[in-house]
């Protein structure tokens, strides 16, 4: 088992749901700070995009801090060479797209990872029967491989999926992109039909927009992964600060 997993289990094992936020990788110059803003306020883990030209899941509001972090010059050797120079209490999870591992090299992309101190990854254009060598140079790596199903996974495919994840099952709420739609949608359904076949820690996403959505969706899952709404943010220019206020909102809700 991948320590992502373990420490994900431990989370659950104390009886506390798990609160992920997602920040870009270079969106600002000091862009770690909000990750070290998110685990002040309550983060158990910290999801880090890593910026791709041509994302397939991302509604306007990442594809904008992604747009913004690329024209900075922003690539998975300067996120994880930063990452490097900082210490965090929480597990990190990269997001990104499969084209910036196979660019790479599978095995160096698992390697800078591993070095950056992640420990999972979020690769949500990589199928399942596509992995195989991925996964196998990420077995060394101690770098778990997170899968999502959705309203539209079938029968079959929940068990295949929930049987390959490492860490966690992303369990997306709804049929689209990030940041166009709000609330748990068929994410209740999506988060049984894993149960019924895995006890994988599972975590909701898209559409956790509110602390009180955040509240609702983390009663029948073991978390919640909260983007768009603190990208959103710090686009804004909300200063680290503020961000950290905001998380502490969101792990409020969920400890009711």
């Amino acid at each position: 088992m991948k320590s992502l997993e373990r420490a994900l289990r431990q989370i659950r094992g104390e009886g506390r749901k798990a609160l992920v936020p997602y920040f870009m990788a270079g969106v600002t110059p000091n862009w770690r700070d909000y990750v070290h803003a998110a685990i002040q306020g309550g983060a158990d883990a910290v999801e880090i995009g890593l910026p791709f030209s041509d994302p397939l899941m991302d509604g306007v509001v990442i594809q904008e801090a992604g747009l913004r972090a690329l024209n900075a010059g922003t690539t998975l050797a300067s996120v994880c060479a930063e990452l490097q120079q900082e210490s965090f209490s929480v597990p990190l999870v990269a997001m990104t797209y499969y084209n910036l591992f196979h660019y790479d090299g599978l095995e160096r992309a698992a390697g800078r990872l591993q070095q950056a101190g992640i420990t999972g990854a979020i690769v949500p254009d990589l199928t399942l029967e596509e992995s195989t060598h991925w996964r196998a140079v990420c077995a060394s790596s101690d770098v778990a491989t997170i899968f999502m199903v959705a309203p539209s996974t079938t029968s079959d495919r929940f068990v295949q999926l929930a049987a390959a994840t490492e860490g966690f099952c992303y369990a997306a709420a709804r049929m689209a992109v990030t940041g166009r739609a709000a609330g748990a949608g068929d994410a209740q359904r999506v988060v049984d039909s894993v149960r019924e076949v895995s006890d994988v820690p599972t975590y909701v996403g898209i559409g956790i927009t509110q602390p009180e959505q955040a509240r609702e969706s983390s009663a029948f899952s073991d978390g919640v992964i909260v983007g768009s709404a603190l990208v959103a943010r710090v686009l804004a220019g909300d200063s680290p600060v503020e961000i950290e206020g905001l998380i502490a909102t969101f792990r409020d809700a969920i400890d009711g």
